[in-house]
């Protein structure tokens, strides 16, 4: 009798833990059935935030119909802010008078300042600050913010010389000066490019206009590559 009831103990022991060896082999095949479901993490290239040549430094389309106007960034903000040490921004415009009756109005030497802004920004990939200083919050690229940023995925560094800035043209509350430039571009590949060119910079004088509006920014790009 004891010889039996150990036997009975030892086959319902085996039952059991037979029963629960099942469960846990099925509970892992669910897991791996509902991990192997899941979406599995998109592998980048490695070039988010790379820098390129098209449409190259400066080469940007000027035609056809301007993007919306985008919510500026924080750098973009910082472009309305003045320089704490002689209290402008950036093209020239003292930023304690937004009336449009400047003391002090723009010079040539204030766009000049403008296009080697422009291309610091690009080469600390600053892009969002470079694209502000096209006019009309940078719609006048004809690029969106990404578009433009975009532009320079291969190219690793940027530099540009700035030569002497022409004479002011003066129009009907308007005023465009263009400024001649040789820019030197490093592609990502250790290849060099080399443009030549002009960049003509506009600002507004009408009554009313703001800082913004009253400092030089890029109306219009006139670049051609030169061969090295």
């Amino acid at each position: 009798m004891a010889s039996s009831t150990k036997s009975w103990l030892l086959a319902g022991t085996l039952v059991f833990l037979a029963a629960c060896g099942g469960k846990s082999a099925t509970d892992a095949q669910q897991q791996d059935d509902q991990q192997a479901g899941l979406p599995k993490p998109q592998q980048g290239d490695g070039s988010v935030t790379g820098m390129s040549s098209k449409p190259g430094p400066g080469d940007v389309p000027l035609s056809g119909s301007p993007p919306p106007a985008p919510a500026p960034a924080q750098d973009q903000v910082d472009l309305l802010n003045p320089n704490p040490e002689t209290g402008a921004l950036p093209g020239g415009v003292p930023a304690a008078d937004n009336t449009g009756a400047a003391s002090t109005e723009p010079t040539a030497e204030d766009a000049a300042a403008v296009i080697r802004d422009y291309y610091s920004s690009i080469d600390s990939r600053s892009y969002a600050r470079a694209y502000a200083l096209w006019s009309n919050g940078g719609q006048a690229s004809n690029q969106t913010p990404q578009q433009f940023a975009d532009g320079f995925a291969n190219t690793a560094r940027v530099s540009v010389e700035v030569g002497a800035p022409g004479n002011e043209d003066a129009g009907a509350g308007q005023r465009y000066i263009q400024v001649p430039v040789t820019i030197t571009a490093t592609q990502a590949d250790g290849s060099v490019r080399r443009y030549d060119g002009t960049y003509t910079l506009h600002r507004t004088v009408v009554d009313g206009a703001t800082a913004e509006q009253r400092a030089w920014r890029i109306h219009s790009a006139d670049l051609r590559e030169l061969k090295l």
